[in-house]
């Protein structure tokens, strides 16, 4: 390394010793219910191993930003113990990661009413670190991406905002929060959720935009905020202070014509986990080689080490699956599946299209302290298609999920079914000859 890249170096570390990270990880998440029961989404299990607030963790470190604050609120235990077990960020590191919760003050105390109000009710503590820059992130979404480009974006704009922005097509955009820019990326307009043909009009991309970024010009096309941003920390003490609860329904339509504002554009894979479809298509979409790249050694999704051993498997035909470790496979057959850790399936069932979450600890079945059939497994001669089994299930023989009248939505005892999607919750045990 010669002298300028020395310098060039040591600028960059400067520079990311004053930023912080705030990650939003409160949501109820009530449309990934029934996953969303007994934890908040951010704590959902992913790919078999990992869990959704791996992702913007992993993005955060892997980017060289240490200094973290994750605020939560729904079911915060689950979430809390899984951090504190995988980031344990050393003492020569400098930084560290901090877990907030609505606190009961001398003013009361309130749950977090939206985005912007988590970070509000935390802004005191949040303000005695050191950082000028706070990269907002949400806790519940799929991306691979240099923060740090980011970071020198707004760096080289002196942007008091940026919103990373993403074209999306017009279903996506009708959900999103849409950004209008000028040739320099300036935002000049912000709309949440747009739902008027006419006003979609407006937010409409040129089609030299989209052919100079790769894009087809056959489809209309929009600028969607991610729900990513960095402030400035007079700006973000500032837009805090105007009314709303609510980063983008509420303060930054307000912000746009205060502060100099300004999109940076990623063409990267990114999902938002809104739904039990899009978490399922998320997942599948991993035996495809494609979604959320996991592979790459810079850039790796971090969690909780696992001590345990390869999966064993015997006389299994597998086609494009994943496997999680420690699992103990008979089955006949596993296609087009995410199979998490510890998973006990067993002869003749046959698995497609489907996740199975795996188990969160070993049970003692190998020295046979009671009878196998009370631990949590799959059962003989079963048959599962697009479904979901949340971790630590029973289900008995000869069980058929397979949604046979087609029901797009359904409630039963531990077993639901959302966007024609079968769900089987933790903890539910399902007995030997059921159909669903």
């Amino acid at each position: 390394m010669d002298a300028k890249e020395l310098i060039s170096h040591q600028e960059d570390d400067n520079f990311l010793k004053r930023v912080a990270t705030i990650v939003l990880a409160g949501g109820q998440g009530t449309r990934l219910f029934p996953l969303t029961m007994s934890r908040c989404k951010p704590a959902v299990s992913f790919g078999g191993r990992y869990r959704l607030i791996d992702v913007p963790l992993s993005n955060s470190l892997n980017s060289r930003i240490n200094q973290i604050f994750v605020i939560s609120q729904y079911f915060a235990a689950e979430l809390h113990q899984h951090i504190l077990s995988t980031y344990q960020l050393d003492m020569f590191r400098s930084g560290g990661l901090e877990l907030l919760t609505p606190q009961e003050t001398t003013k009361g105390k309130e749950w977090f009413k939206g985005t912007a109000d988590a970070v509000r009710q935390s802004l005191d503590y949040i303000l005695r670190s050191n950082a000028e820059w706070f990269l907002i992130l949400s806790g519940d979404q799929l991306y691979n991406m240099d923060l740090y480009e980011m970071l020198s974006f707004a760096k080289k704009k002196d942007a008091d905002l940026v919103i990373a922005s993403i074209p999306v097509l017009e279903p996506e955009a009708k959900r999103m929060g849409l950004t209008k820019i000028n040739a320099v990326s300036t935002i000049t307009d912000f709309y949440e959720k747009p739902q008027e043909a006419e006003l979609l009009k407006e937010f409409e991309l040129a089609k030299p935009f989209l052919k100079a970024n790769g894009h087809s010009t056959d489809e209309p096309r929009y600028l969607a905020s991610m729900g990513i941003y960095i402030f400035k920390r007079s700006a973000m003490i500032e837009i805090l202070s105007l009314e709303g609860d609510d980063f983008g329904r509420d303060l930054i339509p307000k912000f746009i014509n205060k502060g100099k504002c300004s999109a940076f554009i990623y063409q990267g894979y990114w999902e938002d986990i809104g739904t039990v479809a899009s978490f399922y298509k998320a997942n599948l979409i991993l035996t495809e080689g494609k979604g959320l790249n996991t592979y790459v050694e810079e850039n790796k999704i971090y969690s909780t080490p696992q001590h345990i051993p390869n999966a064993l498997i015997s006389g299994t035909r597998i086609k494009d699956s994943l496997i999680g470790q420690g699992g103990i496979i008979d089955a006949d057959e596993i296609t087009h599946s995410v199979i998490g850790i510890r998973a006990l399936i067993k002869k003749g069932t046959v698995i497609r299209d489907s996740i199975i979450m795996g188990n969160r600890t070993y049970h003692p079945f190998m020295n046979q302290v009671m009878p196998v059939d009370q631990y949590y497994s799959i059962g003989e001669n079963c048959i599962i298609h697009k479904a979901i089994i949340d971790e630590d299930t029973l289900i008995g023989n000869n069980v058929q999920l397979i949604n046979k009248d087609k029901l797009e939505t359904y409630d039963g005892e531990g077993i639901y079914i959302r966007d024609g999607i079968i769900i089987v919750t933790s903890g539910t045990e399902i007995p030997d000859n059921f159909v669903l």
